[in-house]
């Protein structure tokens, strides 16, 4: 034991001094320009932005709560602000196909202008109309026309009586129609008298009524055409009678928008279907009774679907979609219900996200993204294709048959930024082969920096910025020191910062809670301390009932005495994101065997993978020191006693060796110590995770039962600098009451354990008398002459033993 001292409290926890800091409080500091310790992250975000090439889209990796949300919008931000501003997007009744409806692309803010002016001029279409057809003179040239037309007709039918009666023949109106009868004595002849009339000359007058009668058929004959005349003179009529009033209303429109060809075109085919639809304004029903409202449903084909609106826009668009499903990416057609049937029409167009940032910049949690159906094949669909069709999923599977609509596609220039974490970036680079196509570059964010001097300062200014944009009090130098000491405690390691923001202005939050309970002014190092305890203390009711159990001997744990084969390993739980530490007893047997190293946890199904492969090593290790050139001749089990949760990791696989070590050379092991650490093939202790959280938790059980001087824990010298344990157990460190030991070796782990010394082979291999190695080469020596012996069979055992006796 005096090669090994336990280490120092001074490097138990790295701490910050206030005088480091050259304000007094935060109140002044300014804050952070840019981003801290993620220059390779906004590097990369800035290329891919910059990248005008297909396929450069980003994908913003790393943990929750790095702050990346934060630095995307703030370089989009800086790009957008540099960017144009994109045209308005609008969409238009088609009146050559009224299902394809067409787009219409206008400079900002004119969009928005047509729109105004499309509606005033409905409202001033039905009075013009009205106006225009009950004017005198298209009254007077209406009546005109009819009584024209109506004294043709008259004409023709006197003309043709007047041509028959000449030849005694007469025709006569009647309710049924036109029929022809014989005259007689300037008489219409009666049935009962032509029927008196001889056979021959009823047959003359038959004869001339049938001819007759085909001469007034090829007259009626003639009248739908001289209708359609009069429709079509009723028609140019009416057309020359709204065209002023349409040229007037029109004139204006079309001198503010004689510099855009399409909405030219657009008026022109208003003007067009008006004029050309004059008499129906005519013959339809009166309006004067009609609301506002239906009379203009009744013209909404005239009017601009403002899809976008940029007017009010500054720079790029900036568009954060915090729900990705496939109608909030893509777009939308709505129906209304009409009759038991579901209609659309171009006003029921809706934007998504994509078009709402077409020319800019689009962010989506890419989680919420692949959770939401069809919306990843949508979204890849666009960036594929460069354009956006709003087709709602059913149709673009063709799994519907409800009369829809068929909008022009819309252009999309657009850069899109996924933001999710690694494994998700991982899984859809190695499955999806669309994926690297398409996000080309990678901005993956540091989860903390190194903790130099010069970054000391500027968290400083970070926790500053945190702070004000939360509108929280000023933090005084002790209050920033006891904030970057827990931005190390979460980084877990006293060299490093967490950049885990949420985390740190969760703490200040409620230190600026406690502050203000107190009528303080300002935060300081007490009420950040106090911010940590009270957060841990309202997780550690399992953590308590884990102690008391262990207490109470409900769990078996020793912290006295020794014991061969028995050791506190260290294990961490992790509960809503909070952890915390407490020690397991692990046990080993040995005995005869064939060299098989049993891990119980494996064996029922309850160790993972990782703790199965540390066994596993443990074994080799243990063959290839002590059974070189001999066969290993035991049979060991291992396991994590009253344990009966799933165990994972192989951070117990130093303690695990300790224990068999032990077992086989009958050292008791102090069970004043907890151990962590994993090993490899050549006994070397490797560093491990969660080492704060693991020596805390056995310091809380050493506490409850009574601090000796003897307590402490066993951690690789890999995991000193990982170190920021809390006050109290520094405190402890200091006042010799507990000790932390750092090991390299397995070695060096069971020196500290044993009080031996575990022994190095001289030139000659031989090992010293009473060393650790030295015993447990001896014991697995022993096995393997008992296993030979008990090959030979009795009898030859027997005969050997006589001769040892001699």
């Amino acid at each position: 034991m005096a090669d090994f001292e336990p280490l120092p409290a001074d490097r138990l926890r790295v701490v910050c001094a206030p005088d480091v800091f050259e304000f007094d409080s935060t109140a002044g500091l300014p804050d952070l320009p840019g981003g801290l310790g993620q220059a390779r992250a906004e590097d990369a975000l800035r290329f891919g932005l910059a990248m005008r090439q297909p396929g450069y889209h980003v994908f913003v990796l790393g943990e929750s709560g790095t702050g990346r949300h934060v630095a995307v919008q703030r370089v989009l931000r800086e790009f957008a602000d540099q960017g144009e501003v994109p045209r308005d997007l609008c969409y238009l009744h088609n009146f050559d196909d009224p299902l394809r409806p067409r787009l219409l692309n206008l400079p900002a803010g004119r969009g928005a202008m047509l729109r105004a002016d499309m509606q005033a001029f409905i409202r001033e279409l039905r009075p013009a109309i009205d106006a225009a057809l009950d004017s005198d003179t298209y009254s007077s040239r209406s009546e005109s026309l009819q009584e024209a037309h109506k004294s043709r007709e008259e004409a023709a039918l006197r003309e043709l009586g007047q041509a028959c009666a000449a030849e005694g023949i007469s025709l006569l109106r009647t309710p049924e129609g036109f029929v022809f009868a014989p005259i007689r004595d300037g008489e219409t002849m009666s049935p009962e008298g032509f029927e008196a009339l001889q056979q021959p000359e009823r047959d003359a007058i038959e004869a001339k009524v049938g001819a007759w009668s085909e001469r007034l058929t090829d007259l009626l004959e003639q009248f739908p055409g001289w209708r359609k005349e009069l429709h079509e003179a009723m028609k140019r009529a009416a057309r020359d009678a709204l065209a002023p009033a349409v040229s007037h209303l029109m004139r204006g429109l079309r001198e503010r928008y004689a510099d855009l060809e399409q909405v030219g075109s657009f008026l022109s085919a208003i003007s067009a279907e008006l004029l050309d639809s004059g008499d129906e304004w005519a013959g339809g029903e009166n309006e004067e009774d009609a609301s506002e409202d239906e009379a203009r449903t009744r013209f909404h084909r005239y009017q601009i679907n403002l899809l976008v609106d940029h007017s009010a826009t500054h720079g790029a668009p900036v568009v954060y979609e915090d729900n990705p499903n496939f109608v909030n990416l893509i777009g939308r057609i709505e129906h209304v219900a009409q009759m038991g049937t579901l209609v659309t029409h171009f006003n029921l167009i809706r934007a998504g996200a994509l078009h709402r940032a077409c020319g800019g910049y689009l962010i989506i949690d890419v989680e919420r993204l692949l959770g939401q159906p069809f919306a990843w094949d949508g979204l890849k669909r666009v960036l594929r294709g460069r354009e956006i069709r709003i087709e709602p999923p059913a149709e673009a599977q063709g799994w519907t048959s409800i009369v829809t609509l068929e909008p022009e596609p819309v252009p999309c220039d657009i850069k899109v930024v996924l933001i999710g974490d690694r494994e998700l970036f991982f899984l859809l680079t190695e499955h999806d082969p669309d994926f690297p196509e398409l996000f080309k570059v990678g901005a993956d964010f540091d989860d903390d920096l190194p903790r130099t001097a010069e970054n000391v300062v500027r968290y400083a200014h970070l926790l500053a910025t945190l702070a004000r944009s939360a509108d929280l009090l000023p933090l005084d130098r002790s209050g920033i020191a006891g904030m970057v000491e827990h931005g190390a405690r979460i980084a877990e390691d006293g060299g490093r910062l967490t950049l885990q923001t949420r985390l740190l202005a969760d703490v200040m939050r409620e230190a600026d809670y406690h502050a203000r309970n107190a009528k303080l002014t300002i935060i300081g190092r007490a009420q950040v301390d106090l911010a940590v305890a009270s957060r841990a203390r309202r997780y550690a009711r399992y953590s308590e009932r884990v102690l008391e159990a262990m207490v109470e001997g409900t769990t078996l744990i020793s912290t006295s005495g020794e014991r061969c084969g028995q050791i506190n390993g260290l294990v961490i739980v992790d509960l809503a994101g909070e952890r915390f530490g407490h020690p397991v007893r692990i046990t080993a047997t040995a005995r005869l065997g064939e060299g098989d190293v049993i891990d119980i946890e494996r064996e029922i199904e309850l160790g993972g993978a990782l703790h199965s492969k540390g066994v596993l090593i443990l074994s080799a290790f243990l063959a290839s020191r002590y059974a070189r050139h001999q066969p290993l001749s035991l049979s060991a089990s291992l396991v994590f006693e009253q344990s009966y949760v799933p165990v994972e990791g192989d951070s117990a696989s130093l303690a695990e060796l300790c224990a068999l070590l032990s077992a086989l050379a009958q050292l008791p092991i102090r069970q004043s110590f907890g151990v962590t650490g994993s090993v490899n093939q050549l006994g070397e202790v490797q560093v491990i995770g969660g080492v704060n959280e693991k020596v805390e938790g056995f310091f809380d059980l050493c506490a409850i039962c009574g601090l000796t001087g003897e307590q402490g824990v066993v951690i690789p010298s890999a995991s000193v600098r990982h170190l920021m344990l809390r006050n109290d157990v520094v405190e402890a460190a200091r006042n010799g009451q507990f000790h932390i030991y750092s090991v390299a070796t397995v070695d060096e782990a069971m020196t500290v354990l044993t009080g031996l010394a575990a022994g190095t082979p001289d030139a000659k291999g031989v090992l010293p008398k009473e060393s650790i190695n030295q015993r447990v080469a001896s014991a697995l020596a022993a096995m393997t002459a008992a296993k030979h012996a008990f090959a030979e069979g009795p009898g030859r055992t027997h005969r050997h033993r006589r001769r040892s006796d001699h």
